[in-house]
């Protein structure tokens, strides 16, 4: 008897996958991005790419958190069916942040990640290519959630009544330009790399000390100096403001800011982040 049991526990440890395994010794499946990967915060993928319900960030409509890079990497919590579709409720660390309702992946655009795998490698562009990039995304449209300019090629397959997706939020201009080596969101930006020292300066001295790729940022919005004479973001414009990716004088965009914000040396906590920004510097200074 003593043998068999040992047969049947031997058995069953075999057929567990060979991913990673929690400290309690159950197995954690482990999947890969094959391709561009819309990470929304329902599971109802159908629903959302259906076409008729339109992605709206005015009307709050914003199911998409972030577009997974491809080679990311996702633990699985659970998967369901919803509306015929096959969907993994995962988590990633290419997106540490947290969603009341969880992370969903059509499990079409992964698939199963050996028994090595590890997480995606990011690398950082030349600044010469980073402002190309940034550049190839003038006149795109504002896409809550958006980080790839042109589109997921897997949405127009999978779903071709819905929106593809073509199209860029804030930080996903930077983040698409940077093959995914910036995070993803303004909440961790504002306390990216180092601070410049603005407070309490003028519009002027803040635009002259500003240098390519440097961020002006608050929780919420941020913009990326392109070059020596302009910064380059995209808006949500709504209520017939201008929306898109769009560039400005540095100058003139600095004096936009302080007409409703103050600029600090670290961003505050609280309300009086509704009142300020702060410039970031996070570019290796080899090569400026």
């Amino acid at each position: 008897m003593k043998t068999l049991l040992l047969a049947v526990i031997a058995l069953s440890l075999a057929v567990i996958p060979l991913s990673s395994r929690t400290a309690s010794g159950a197995s954690v499946k482990k999947v890969v991005a094959v391709s561009y990967a819309p990470i929304l915060n329902t599971p109802d993928f159908a629903g959302s790419f259906s076409g008729k319900v339109p992605l709206d960030p005015c009307r709050g409509v914003r199911p998409i958190e972030f577009i997974a890079m491809p080679g990311t990497l996702f633990c699985v919590e659970n998967e369901q069916v919803q509306n015929g579709v096959k969907v993994l409720r995962v988590t990633s660390n290419d997106y540490p942040y947290p969603s009341k309702t969880g992370l969903f992946v059509d499990a079409r655009f992964v698939e199963a990640a050996g028994p090595a795998a590890q997480e995606r490698h990011a690398h950082l562009p030349e600044l010469a290519e980073i402002q190309k990039r940034l550049l190839a995304a003038l006149g795109k449209p504002y896409v809550w959630g958006g980080n790839v300019k042109d589109g997921v090629p897997l949405l127009r397959k999978y779903y071709p009544q819905g929106d593809p997706l073509v199209g860029v939020d804030c930080s996903g201009l930077l983040y698409q330009a940077t093959d995914g080596f910036t995070p993803r969101n303004t909440s961790t930006l504002i306390g990216y790399g180092e601070a410049v020292p603005v407070a309490g300066l003028s519009a002027e001295a803040i635009a002259g000390k500003l240098k390519p790729l440097d961020l002006l940022v608050w929780n919420g919005h941020v913009m990326v100096v392109l070059d020596n004479d302009s910064v380059i973001e995209s808006r949500m414009g709504c209520g017939g403001k201008p929306s898109g990716v769009m560039i400005t004088p540095r100058l003139e965009l600095v004096r936009q800011i302080m007409k409703t914000r103050k600029p600090a040396d670290s961003f505050p906590k609280g309300s009086a982040g509704a009142r300020s920004f702060v410039v970031r510097r996070w570019f290796p200074a080899a090569g400026r």
